[in-house]
């Protein structure tokens, strides 16, 4: 282990008796926001001073065993206690690292996830619709809760462009990877030749913005304009002004949604979506900088890429980013993201990973 991670641990250790006794104080809950910070930080630290706690441990042991070795009648034993000890100490070293990599602040967050139906005409929009399945699904797996915000219906069914929020610890740290160009090849509906099309999608994945902590909107730099819904919602979504469209004027930003019930919940939802954007406009352009200093391959948040692609005729699904290739499209698109997830969170790990090694 190098000595400025050893440093570091030792530090960390320290801080978790510190933090410990200040949690044990008779007054610890006289100030609750301090209260809920320290325990918050006792949580987060308990798991890495475990962790080293059992690395030193290891290396106590792979020394007695050394010295074992001196001992005739011990030295197979103790060589067999040498090389497992070295294999353990080398998971426990992984281990302590990526405890160590700097935590995601949005990780936790809930987020607003954006389909657009882009190059494919009534195709794209109909595989838009497949993809908010797909991860409708995969919400489901994770017992997260999922609302449609905003959806603009095609006339084949499928969607131009649907919004919808997904509730559920530690949802953006699942998805924040799937933001970018989502293609795919298969034979249409509506190809009576039998030929293969390519059709497109983005996907944008947004952290929900703690409006008030994140995001600063000035009521004087919005316009809110009222409409009348279209499409089916019933008698009163169509007779009233009911519909709600807000452009933050400095950036040019718009969000609308006509899907609540009444004109204040759509106003409300907006409002959300609109400080959502905002915040990931701020996030992609700090991401977009790291990347550049770092030339990472993931997490740039670069709409444009195209980072994926399913290829009905061969099953195949295939990440361009990480070059992983999967034969298991049909689970896939029932929502088994899982293997493609953990991937792309392990390829991004490693990452830091050596830049921590740097």
């Amino acid at each position: 282990m190098k000595a400025s991670i050893a440093a570091r641990l030792g530090q960390l250790t320290e801080r978790l008796e510190e933090v410990t006794q200040l949690l044990a104080q008779e007054n610890a809950t006289r100030d609750m926001d301090l209260f809920r910070k320290l325990t918050r930080e006792h949580a987060e630290l308990t798991p890495v001073v475990e962790a080293f706690a059992a690395y030193r441990q290891c290396e106590n042991d792979l020394a007695t065993a050394e010295e074992m070795l001196a001992d005739p009648d011990m030295k197979e034993f103790a060589q067999a206690e040498i090389d497992a000890g070295r294999t353990r100490l080398a998971e426990l070293d992984l281990a302590l690292q990526k405890l160590l990599l700097p935590k995601d602040p949005n990780d936790e967050k809930n987020i607003f996830l954006e389909i657009r139906a882009g190059t494919g005409g009534d195709e794209a929009a109909l595989f838009a619709g497949d993809l908010l399945r797909m991860y409708t699904r995969y919400a489901e797996r994770n017992r997260w809760q999922v609302e449609i915000v905003s959806a603009s219906e095609s006339d084949l069914g499928g969607y131009k462009e649907v919004i919808v929020r997904l509730i559920g610890l530690g949802a953006y740290s699942r998805l924040k990877f799937e933001s970018g160009g989502h293609r795919v090849q298969r034979v249409p509906a509506t190809e009576t030749q039998g030929r293969i099309h390519t059709s497109a999608c983005t996907v944008a994945v947004m952290p929900e913005a703690e409006e008030i902590a994140e995001v600063v909107l000035n009521p004087a730099d919005l316009r809110i304009d009222t409409f009348r819904a279209s499409g089916a919602g019933g008698q009163h979504i169509n007779k009233t002004d009911s519909a709600v469209r807000i452009t933050h004027l400095p950036t040019g930003i718009v969000a609308e949604c006509q899907d609540g019930r009444s004109q204040h919940a759509n106003k409300a939802s907006a409002m959300q979506v609109l400080a959502a954007r905002i915040y990931d406009i701020q996030l992609r352009e700090k991401q977009q900088k790291e990347a550049a200093e770092r030339k990472s391959l993931i997490g740039s948040g670069d709409r444009s890429e195209r980072i994926r692609t399913y290829n009905y005729p061969q099953g195949r699904i295939t990440d361009h980013r990480i070059n992983l290739t999967l034969y298991k499209l049909d689970q896939v698109m029932d929502g088994d993201l899982a293997e493609l997830t953990d991937a792309l969170i392990a390829e991004h790990q490693a990452e830091q990973l050596a830049q921590l090694g740097d």
